[in-house]
């Protein structure tokens, strides 16, 4: 628990909790958010549209999302560890933070394996979508919207805000 302790002392982690703007924080959040919502809509309109969803619109343009997609998952990351500096003991003491990691990752490697699937079968061009493919959409539908849930829950089921509290034992 030290290295909480001295995790939250830190220069970047006291200006992201205590700046006298008191933007930082929020401006990190919102960093957070919005790369959340680019990275989880993105992946979902695909996986929607792989399920069936507005099937009129043709898929192959869509494998132009994935760079975007990649640079959400970096503003995202990066917001993310800032989010973790500025309150540690609150993330690292909860298995919730843990489990939406699994899910983080677990949703990249499948983002990964459904655009090698869908974009890199020769049958796409004929419309066909193979069941695996579809399989692969929905299970990354739910691993976002896993991801989603488990971080807005972070702000709540905490134990412990500051490192100093777990030291303390309140």
């Amino acid at each position: 628990m030290e290295h909480l302790v001295w995790l939250e002392a830190t220069g970047l982690s006291t200006c992201l909790r205590e700046s006298l703007s008191l933007l930082a924080f929020p401006f990190v959040l919102v960093l957070h958010t919005v790369g959340m919502a680019f990275l989880a809509g993105t992946n979902a309109a695909i996986d929607l549209r792989v399920l069936g969803v507005a099937s009129a619109m043709p898929l192959r343009p869509m494998e132009r999302f994935f760079p975007l997609m990649w640079i959400a998952f970096g503003v995202s990351a990066v917001s993310g560890v800032l989010l973790l500096v500025a309150y540690p003991a609150k993330g690292l003491t909860n298995p919730l933070f843990y489990g939406k990691l699994l899910l983080v990752g677990a949703a990249i490697v499948v983002m990964r394996a459904l655009r090698k699937r869908v974009f890199g079968d020769p049958a796409l061009e004929s419309g066909f979508v193979s069941r695996q493919s579809k399989a692969l959409a929905g299970v990354s539908l739910l691993l976002w919207g896993g991801v989603i849930t488990s971080g807005r829950l972070l702000a709540y089921t905490y134990t412990y805000l500051r490192a100093a509290e777990a030291l303390a034992g309140n």
